[in-house]
């Protein structure tokens, strides 16, 4: 009974450093994720670059030039700084803007800050130019739509909108209302 009575410190001892050790480990903050899956930091960039794109033809898309493109593997998603995309359809059409952001399928592209977009003139007409503050592309369709107020320049015409769609194929482009406009007829051409 002896040996009983010499074991319940112990034991008690034992119980209570158990408990001690418990409760430290759930009153514990969690420990911080150092192995960088939660950081956005670019894994490659590539500096001054020019990437061509292809339909199924084996004819030129478009073509993509900037200065800059930042790979980031947490989303794998891309930034491109100063891109400058032509369309090389019949009339072709330039795109540039500060910013680009590119899905991780490169299937979307949010063109940001100081987007212009820039057809060239067709059949001895007027050049056209689109701006705004954002720009979504959708490269293999040659679409690009924004939410943002937008102005649309040709010669001295000017067309303002709240929003747009662009179809870079169809050459069809909607404003979105209020739209406003002061249209300059060229008095040498009939309308």
């Amino acid at each position: 009974m002896r040996r009983v009575g010499s074991l319940l410190p112990l034991l008690l001892i034992g119980v209570l450093a158990a408990l001690t050790f418990w409760l430290q480990r759930v009153s514990e903050p969690p420990a911080l994720d150092r192995s960088g899956r939660g950081r956005h930091d670019p894994d490659f960039i590539i500096d001054t670059f020019t990437v061509r794109r292809f339909d199924t033809q084996g004819e030129l898309q478009h073509t993509l030039a900037a200065a800059r493109m930042l790979h980031y593997p947490d989303d794998d998603t891309t930034t491109v700084l100063t891109p400058h995309v032509t369309f090389h359809g019949t009339p072709p059409t330039l795109l540039t803007a500060e910013q680009a952001l590119v899905s991780k399928d490169a299937k979307a592209v949010r063109l940001e800050r100081n987007v212009l977009l820039v057809r060239s003139a067709a059949n001895g007409g007027l050049a056209t130019e689109v701006a705004t503050a954002r720009l979504d592309v959708l490269p293999d369709l040659e679409t690009a739509s924004t939410d943002l107020p937008v102005t649309i320049t040709q010669g001295r015409s000017i067309v303002t909108g709240s929003g747009l769609h662009a179809d870079n194929k169809s050459m069809l482009t909607t404003l979105r209302g209020p739209v406003r406009g002061t249209i300059h007829r060229d008095q040498g051409r009939t309308p």
